[in-house]
């Protein structure tokens, strides 16, 4: 047997279920997802944070005491 004649009939017999099912599966209502849509938006939670970027020695100088903080931590904990 051509094992790819067969491959080629289990897609094609896959495709043909897949396609019947979105056509047999419900419909949702678009009223009730446009309403969950809004009540999401309303409840969710947005974070507005005001502040300058660093320059690149501040951030240079920043990660330097990070890994400073690191080490010391690691040294303590042994």
């Amino acid at each position: 047997m051509n094992i790819l004649k067969n491959m080629e009939i289990i897609f094609v017999a896959a495709l043909a279920i897949a396609c019947s099912a979105a056509y047999v599966g419900p419909a949702p209502d678009a009223r009730a997802a446009q309403a969950g849509a809004a009540l999401a938006a309303q409840s969710m939670p947005v974070v507005v944070v005001h502040a300058k970027r660093l320059t690149a020695l501040e951030k240079q100088q920043s990660l330097a005491q990070e890994e400073l903080a690191m080490t010391s931590q690691r040294a303590g904990a042994l």
